[in-house]
């Protein structure tokens, strides 16, 4: 049986034992403000999202996983409805813009709480919520209803924000301020657009479960959701979330969303890239380089020839000599070498390409080697020479 290679084992056991540590170790509070409605941490929205219902009195409050013009274009609504969107950010494109003020003409209503607010619906509603300098900051600013029935004595104070984010008012005609700061500065405003109307909030984390679940700040998020109209309402996630809900999410997605998986990913992948720089060389024995059985053929004729040469049998050399180079040309070109005539001189010019008055000095030598009764070394170097120009000129 095959041993496991060691640093394939390594790498399992760096892996698995990561992944338990991170799995058993105390959990540290993600403080990252996120507003999704599926998020227990103190800056998700689960508890408000679990409670609407009952606030609002229907039996559902269903989610929204679409771009807004998509949502408003594509699905059907009620006659009236309310949309509520909390993010960090309201991102709206042109479509999503349109369709948005096409749906609150209608008479339906918007509830948006963000930080920022597109620049091209604050101007069209009369309003703007640029993020202020850091100066203004002021964890401890007072925020309060301007409804003296739903104003709390002594205010209610938000010590994760910094205070510094409000909404400054542009046209005052169709816009009435719901909650002010310690500053007198707008922070939650109604704004009549046709026959509905857009609910501007510019404190997201007074949503979060943080805030809705600690007594002194808990009835503030049903204060301003109070301002809703009682009709059939929307939840955005498509700002948090995107499209597709965890039950649509690839593997690989979920990865990334877990952190102790993301980082055994990261893990396993550079682990993987190490042992390819280091590990991935062949490990067997080397294999012996065998070189292909060599063609001897040839010096064994040399040898043999070297051999009749040096006895000083040109007779028999030549001849020999001559029956080979024959042989040759009836291999090669399919000759009739019985008879050495002018037939086969000219079938042999035709067939190799070589002159006719060459082919026919050839065919002569040839022809007087066989008839000859002795042939001298001088007979025998002619012979090999005109061999070897034949085979140098083809």
């Amino acid at each position: 049986m095959r041993k496991p290679n060691k640093y394939t084992l390594l790498l399992v056991l760096t892996v698995v034992g990561y992944v338990l540590f991170d799995y058993y170790r105390p959990k540290p509070i993600d403080w990252n403000p996120t507003y999704q409605n599926d998020d227990k941490i103190p800056f998700g929205t689960q508890a408000l999202y679990e409670l609407l219902p009952g606030t609002l009195q229907q039996p559902t409050v269903p989610t929204v996983r679409l771009p807004v013009y998509n949502f408003l274009t594509e699905m059907k609504l009620p006659a009236r409805s309310n949309y509520v969107l909390i993010a960090h950010d309201v991102t709206l494109d042109k479509n999503d813009q349109r369709e948005l003020l096409r749906y609150v003409e209608r008479g339906n209503t918007v509830l948006a709480s963000a930080y920022r607010f597109p620049d091209s619906l604050g101007r069209l509603l009369g309003f703007s919520a640029d993020e202020q300098p850091p100066k203004k900051a002021d964890t401890t600013l007072v925020q309060n209803f301007v409804n003296p029935g739903l104003r709390r004595p002594g205010g209610y104070v938000f010590r994760h924000d910094d205070g510094r984010n409000f909404l400054r008012i542009i046209r005052p005609a169709p816009i009435t301020v719901l909650m002010r700061n310690a500053r007198r500065e707008p922070t939650y405003i109604q704004v009549r657009y046709g026959r509905g109307q857009f609910l501007i909030h510019n404190l997201p984390l007074a949503f979060t479960n943080y805030y809705v679940l600690a007594p002194k700040s808990s009835d503030n998020a049903f204060k301003a959701l109070s301002y809703l109209p009682t009709a059939p309402t929307y939840w955005d996630e498509y700002q948090k979330q995107g499209r597709f809900g965890k039950e649509q999410q690839s593997i690989f997605r979920y990865i990334w969303s877990q952190p102790a998986l993301n980082w055994a990913y990261y893990i396993v992948v550079i682990g993987l890239l190490l042992y390819v720089v280091f590990a991935g060389k062949r490990t067997q024995r080397v294999i012996p380089v065998v070189e292909p059985p060599r063609n001897t053929s040839l010096e064994f004729v040399e040898t043999i020839g070297q051999l009749y040469f040096q006895q000083g049998d040109h007779d028999n050399l030549a001849r020999q000599r001559v029956q080979y180079f024959l042989a040759d040309l009836r291999e090669r070109y399919g000759l009739n070498t019985s008879s050495l005539d002018r037939d086969f001189t000219d079938r042999l010019s035709h067939k190799s390409g070589l002159p006719a008055d060459e082919v026919a000095d050839l065919t002569r030598l040839l022809r007087d080697a066989q008839r000859s009764i002795s042939l001298s070394e001088f007979d025998l170097l002619r012979l090999n020479r005109a061999m070897e120009q034949f085979y140098a000129s083809i």
